[in-house]
Parts: C-alpha cells; structure tokens; sequence
C-alpha cells in the first residue's frame, strides 16, 4: 500500500474531490485536458466549488499536483478515470470521452499497474469496451500484465454535508486479489467505509439502477402533480400527509436534469434492448420527466390567461438556471426547456441566477443571462431553482399589479404564489 501512486483522469466534479481526498494518503496527479481548468486549480481555487480553497491550496503545499501533460501520470500505478458519460442528442449514451480516458491510460500503464472506473456505465462497458482500448493502446493483455476495477462515483454536486469521504463506496476488481487492492486502496481514505462487489459488472449494475430508481419516483410525484393539479388539490399539501406513514418514500415533483438522474436511465435502457428487453417503466419515468419544463410553461400560461394578462410580448422573469439548488452546475438543465417553451409564444424571457458563469450558459445554451435582478417589473415570475438566494426575495418588487409567480420547487410561502408543482 506505501507504493501506490494515484492518477486521477478528469478533474470535474467527481475526480477533484477524490484526487484531493487519495493526496492525503498517498502521491497523487490529476490529469485533466482542460489547460484552463488545470491552471485555475493549480492556482488554487475550483471554479465547481466542490473544494473549498483551502482545502485545494493545502493538498497543493502537501504534493497535490494538476497537469495537462501525460507524461507526468507515467509513474503512477493506480489510475483512476472519472469522465463524464453524457447521452447525445438522440439520449444514447456517449462513450467518447471515456474511450478517449482509456487511451489515455493506455499510453502510460505499465506491467502490474490497475485502472479503476468510476465513470457511470451499463454493465459490462468497463471490461468488454474500455479494457480492449487500454490493452490495444498499450500492448498489455488484461489480467496477465494490467488489471482493473470499478468504483461507481457517489458525489453529490453542491452537498456539503455528504462528500466524498462520507458516502459509503462500492469497489469491485478484474480477480479476487485486485478486487481486495481496490477495496484497501479506497478504504483507507473512506471515512465510512466501503462495500466490495462480487464483480465488476455488479457493480456497474448497481450504479446504473441507483438514479434509475429515483428517476422513476420523480416521475410518479410528476405524474400525480399533473392528475392533482386538475383537480384542484395541492400536490405538496398531499405528499405532506401520505409522508405520515413510515414507509412512504419522500420524493418531491420538479425538473430532473444533471448528469445523473437525467441520464443514467437511458444507459440501463439501452442495455436492456441490447439484451432484448424494452424497458417500459424506465422509459416511460423518462418521457413523464423530460416534458416537465414544457408542462411548466404551459401551466404559467394558463395562469397568465386567467388573469387577463396579455401573453404575446409580456415579461416573464425566471429564477435559477442551474440543474439543482446552491451549486454553479448547469449541465442537462431542465430550465432550458421552460425558457424554450416560453419564447414559442413570443414572451420576452430573462433568467437571473447568481450561481453561473454566465459565459458557460452562453456558450452551452445560447442564452444571456441577467447580471443582477431586473428593474422593469414582470408579468410572471417562475421560482424554478431553490438557491438559498432567493429565501427571501422580495417578490413584489419583481412583478407588476397585475402577476403570476410560479414555484416549481415548493419554496415559496404558498400564498405569495400563484401556483406550483
């Protein structure tokens, strides 16, 4: 164990917390292909706020180094690849950047080294897609001379209270022996311990179904938003009593987008129709969540009709953009739908959102964002991330006499809002 050295490809929000975590017990290189990222991190600050400062800048005086260069990871002997895994245009999962990690590795791995993933995957994309790229690339046969495993992430953006050293982790390896490598190599920095797979593919299994899971809870709160919503009743008010009994899971309507929850379902279906199964509970969690930023924006309409307020070139003002609350992540973001659905009807839309860099939003969606909140009052305003900002907005200072204020998240007291989820 004194002779590991860790790299840790791909320094997002997953792999920096980790490296920084691993750097306290053993040498350890992050390597990231973003220069800009890498310089801003040697300088000390993480622009994900998922490390603070000071942590960052005392692994930096402690060893901790970040490079672009992937002659500085040849060394190492334990990689770790935390890529992304997102899904393409059609919501089929993009390896690329995976693909792109393993010949990373590939190009520096030596005899007895071992490569974990952690990157979100279907069963048996580790072993039967990234290992035969590691082993072309290097000239290595898997499990003779390199070995590898799979650790799923855990991370929770912008969750303080649950970080990286206080989430339990599954850990698996290519044999018995490196299976109980892996395990050691990440139990001794887990706080809380780990939980050692039976193979591989479990553990890419138990991954996958984790946000499955909560993808399809969502997607029934949704749907019974939606059938209460018609009949007059606060869907809130409702889940607040059904909470009473003590084996009611406690899920909440709203936007699922992110990384995870609003992908991950699409890699397990696609599994599943390669191995000649359509997985119609998935799927159909998947459609009831992907249409609820138009659904919001219809309902909006409704209430501004209602109202008598004249849709056609009125303001709508939205709150947050990010895919969740308090962190600066925008990926996946589900605000973007209720943005696109508004502009149909010809309504001049602006969102404020403290949280993001507005150059990343313009780059990623088009869109510009308001620097500050505006002061020409809206017609509506639409509460759609919970930022612990907006806690106490003043709303009437935002909306003309005549409004609507819509609260996707169920943040707003219930009588200032006009309506919500």
């Amino acid at each position: 164990m004194n002779n590991i050295k860790i790299a840790v490809i791909g320094l997002g929000y997953v792999g920096l917390p980790l490296a920084r975590l691993f750097s306290t017990k053993y040498k350890t290189i992050g390597y990231d292909l973003n220069a800009q990222r890498v310089k801003a991190l040697m300088a000390g600050h993480d622009a994900g706020m998922e490390v603070s400062d000071e942590l960052l800048q005392e692994a930096i005086k402690n060893g901790f180094v970040c490079t672009v260069n992937v002659d500085d990871i040849r060394d190492c002997n334990f990689y770790i690849i935390a890529v992304p895994t997102p899904v393409d245009i059609n919501n089929s999962p993009n390896l690329s950047p995976l693909y792109g990690a393993s010949e990373t590795v590939g190009k520096v791995i030596s005899k007895g080294d071992i490569v974990v993933y952690e990157s979100t995957v279907y069963p048996g994309v580790t072993e039967d897609e990234c290992i035969p790229i590691i082993e072309k690339v290097s000239g290595l046969k898997y499990n003779v001379d390199f070995f590898a495993g799979y650790s799923p992430e855990r991370i929770n953006p912008g969750d303080k209270e649950h970080t990286v050293d206080k989430i339990r982790k599954v850990t698996s390896g290519s044999t018995p022996k490196i299976a109980k490598v892996v395990n050691e190599v990440y139990s001794s920095v887990i706080k809380v311990g780990t939980f050692l797979a039976t193979s591989i593919k479990v553990a890419e299994a138990a991954k996958v179904i984790e946000n499955a899971q909560r993808d399809i809870n969502i997607a029934f709160v949704n749907e019974l938003s939606k059938i209460f919503t018609r009949m007059g009743i606060d869907t809130l008010e409702v889940l607040e009593a059904a909470c009473t009994k003590w084996n009611f899971l406690s899920f909440k309507p709203g936007l699922v987008g992110g990384h995870c929850i609003g992908v991950d379902p699409y890699y397990l279906a696609q599994c599943a129709q390669r191995n000649g199964y359509n997985p119609e509970i998935i799927l159909a969690g998947r459609r009831m969540n992907d249409g609820m930023g138009e659904y919001v924006a219809d309902q909006v309409i409704k209430f501004m009709l209602k109202k008598r307020i004249q849709v056609i070139h009125s303001k709508v003002l939205i709150l947050g953009f990010t895919f969740k609350e308090n962190c600066p992540d925008v990926r996946n973001t589900k605000v973007i739908d209720i943005y696109n659905a508004l502009k149909q009807y010809d309504i001049h839309v602006s969102i404020y959102d403290p949280w993001v860099y507005p150059s990343v939003v313009k780059e990623e969606y088009g869109v510009d964002m308001l620097q500050e909140l505006p002061k020409d009052k809206a017609d509506a305003v639409i509460l759609a991330v919970s930022h612990d900002q907006f806690k106490d907005i003043d709303l009437n200072s935002l909306v003309k006499k005549a409004h609507v204020v819509y609260d996707v998240k169920g943040f707003l007291k219930k009588e200032n809002v006009s309506g919500r989820l």
